[in-house]
């Protein structure tokens, strides 16, 4: 039986996680992110990753930083065949990509080479592009830079947003992995090496990625807010409070960007350059995630046609 060393943490690596488990896998162990606090009231809670382990009792590695760590060891001296990981948000150090006898496989979210590391998904939805994919991979020491085993493309849709394409790619991931496991542990699997003239990377969400930029086409805009939905969110502001944008589209109405171009019952315009945005879902700073209609109604009660958003 093939042993594995599985490492993820979101909700996007559970399912990968559960295929290996059904499959009959001897998965040793299942390495990933410590618990962390949530939520206002900042409540200890595991990785969705963790929570599918406990859940088919499979025994659970949270190390803080691996690099170093005497968790690291504990890995190494596992003696898996296989390690798989599926973004498990840590770099594998040099002595345990050399363990595994098959080596060390990743599940990215991307057609590398195009958007090497931790925000793939996101970054392509801001960049508008009409589709992504899932890679299976040899890791390397270098950032998303191995060997390529198997990608599977899939659309993105007008309508598609971060989290919707987070669930698509995992269950897409899921099967590419499960369909191209057999000729790894074979030794027939395809291994192509990355085109690095062709690169693009797709770095870690910063704070200044999720500020909008009034002054971007309404489309940009929208693509900005739906590849940050719903997670960590585009925002703006009004007056120096912060607005978080949930939801919103294009639409048509012309002005000068960021002014409020026009407020209808449930919805609210703001200019962009060529068009508009109309605003459906928004949180008001230290307020709770409201509709454009309660907001309205209530603490945006004020808002008029002209009042500019920063």
């Amino acid at each position: 039986m093939i042993s594995i060393v599985f490492m993820g943490t979101p909700a996007f690596s559970a399912p990968i996680l559960r295929m290996l488990h059904e499959q009959g896998y001897d998965i040793k162990a299942v390495v990933t992110q410590p618990d962390r606090p949530v939520g206002r009231k900042r409540v200890l809670t595991p990785p969705p990753v963790k929570a599918e382990a406990v859940a088919l009792g499979l025994p659970v590695i949270q190390p803080e930083k691996l690099r170093g760590s005497a968790e690291l060891q504990q890995i190494i001296d596992l003696q898996a065949d296989l390690v798989v990981t599926a973004a498990f948000g840590q770099i594998l150090p040099k002595a345990l990509l050399d363990t595994p006898r098959l080596g060390c496989i990743n599940v990215h979210a991307s057609l590398l080479p195009k958007y090497r590391g931790g925000a793939p998904i996101h970054q392509a939805i801001i960049d508008g592009e009409k589709e992504t994919g899932v890679t299976i991979m040899y890791m390397a020491e270098k950032l998303d830079a191995g060997d390529i085993i198997a990608q599977q493309a899939i659309a993105i849709e007008a309508d598609d947003h971060t989290g919707a394409m987070f669930d698509k790619l995992s269950i897409v991931g899921r099967d590419l992995l499960q369909a191209t496991l057999p000729s790894i542990i074979a030794g027939t699997n395809e291994r192509i090496v990355q085109d690095e003239t062709q690169v693009t990377f797709a770095s870690n969400i910063s704070r200044e990625q999720e500020r909008i930029d009034w002054s971007k086409t309404a489309t940009e805009v929208y693509n900005q807010v739906r590849g940050l939905h719903p997670w960590p969110t585009a925002y703006t502001t009004l007056d120096g409070a912060t607005i978080k944008i949930w939801w919103a589209q294009p639409a048509t109405t012309s002005g000068t960007p960021g002014e409020v171009v026009a407020i209808h019952k449930d919805y609210f315009e703001i200019a962009a350059t060529e068009g508009s945005v109309a605003v459906y879902d928004l949180q008001p700073s230290g307020k709770k995630r409201m509709s454009a209609e309660d907001y309205l109604n209530g603490v945006g009660a004020k808002l008029q046609i002209g009042d500019r958003f920063e």
